[in-house]
C-alpha cells in the first residue's frame, strides 16, 4: 500500500482519478439513497477533514470510498491497519469452550499463501505425519490458483509410500480430496475400475484408502486386482469408519519405488 499515511493515500487516490471532494459527495449521495442509509453519505467538509487528519472513517463511508475510488474494500481496511487475512489467526487464538462449526474464508484472492512446492526426500513418509515436517520448500502461491479446492466440504489425505492397496490405480505418495458428506458405501453400479467409488477409511491404528463393500456388518477393504495387498475386513462402526469418498487425486506418474541393481523396480511386499 506504500509508505504514505492513510489520509494522504486517500487524497492521492482521488487526485489520480481527477475528481473533486464535491464529486465524491455527489457520488456517495447516490449510494446512500440506493442503500437507504444516510451513513453512506460523504460530505465535502467530512472528506476534507479525513484527507487532512488522522481520523478514521466509519465502515459505511469506507464502503462508499471503495466504490467511488474503484479500490478493494479489504485494501482500504489495510490502509488503517486492519488485515482481514489475520482474522482466522485471531479466531484460533481465542478458542471457545463448546464444540461449534467454523469457516475458512478467503478475503483477497489476489494475495498469496504459503504452499508446499517440494518435499523433503529424506523424510520417512511411509506413514501419516504432519505436513509441515514433510515439506522441504514452501512457495508463495496465489490464493486464486487454489481457490477451486472445496475446503468447506472436503478433507485431504496422503497415501503413504508403503500403501499399495489400490496400486497401480492409486499410487503411493498421492494426495486425495475427500468428500466428507459421503460417509456410507454407495450401492451403485460401475462399468470400469475408474468409475468405482474409492473411500478413505479411519481404522483403530491408522487410515486406509480403498474400494469398500459391506457384508454382514463387516466393512471389506478391497485392493486392486494388480495390487500385492490382500483384502481386509473390519467391524463396521467400531473398528472402521468411512471418513468420506475420494473425489479427486493428485498423483505422480512414476511410482517412486527404489530400483534394484539390475535396473528393475523393487516390488512392494505383500501385506
Amino acid at each position: 500500500m506504500g509508505s504514505l499515511p492513510p489520509n494522504e493515500h486517500l487524497k492521492e487516490l482521488r487526485a489520480r482519478l481527477g475528481i473533486t471532494t464535491r464529486d465524491v459527495s455527489e457520488f456517495s449521495q447516490k449510494i446512500a439513497e440506493a442503500e437507504g442509509n444516510p451513513e453512506f453519505q460523504i460530505s465535502n467538509a467530512w472528506l476534507t477533514q479525513i484527507e487532512n487528519s488522522d481520523s478514521v472513517p466509519s465502515i459505511f463511508k469506507l464502503y462508499s470510498l471503495s466504490a467511488i475510488y474503484r479500490m478493494k474494500f479489504t485494501d482500504l481496511l489495510l490502509l488503517y491497519g486492519l488485515d482481514m487475512q489475520k482474522l482466522n489467526l485471531h479466531q484460533l487464538a481465542a478458542p471457545l469452550p463448546n464444540t461449534h462449526l467454523t469457516t475458512l474464508e478467503v478475503y483477497d484472492a489476489e494475495r498469496t499463501v504459503s504452499f508446499p512446492v517440494r518435499f523433503d526426500r529424506s523424510f520417512e513418509m511411509g506413514s501419516t505425519n504432519l505436513l509441515s515436517r514433510m515439506v522441504e520448500l514452501w512457495g508463495e502461491i496465489p490464493i486464486a490458483l487454489i481457490q477451486h479446492m472445496d475446503i468447506r466440504h472436503s478433507q485431504y489425505g496422503f497415501i503413504g509410500l508403503e500403501d499399495f492397496t489400490l496400486y497401480p490405480l492409486l499410487r503411493p505418495g498421492s494426495f486425495v480430496q475427500i468428500d466428507s458428506r459421503v460417509r456410507k458405501v454407495q450401492p451403485m453400479r460401475w462399468r470400469t475400475e475408474f468409475d468405482r467409488p474409492i473411500y478413505f477409511v479411519e481404522l483403530r491404528d491408522g487410515y486406509a484408502c480403498s474400494w469398500c463393500d459391506l457384508l454382514d456388518g463387516q466393512l471389506l477393504l478391497l485392493p486392486h486386482p494388480l495390487s500385492p495387498c490382500s483384502a481386509r475386513k473390519f467391524n463396521y462402526g467400531t473398528d472402521a469408519e468411512i471418513v468420506g469418498q475420494v473425489t479427486a487425486v493428485a498423483m505422480r506418474l512414476t511410482d517412486g519405488t527404489e530400483a534394484a541393481p539390475d535396473g528393475t523396480a523393487k516390488l512392494p511386499r505383500r501385506v
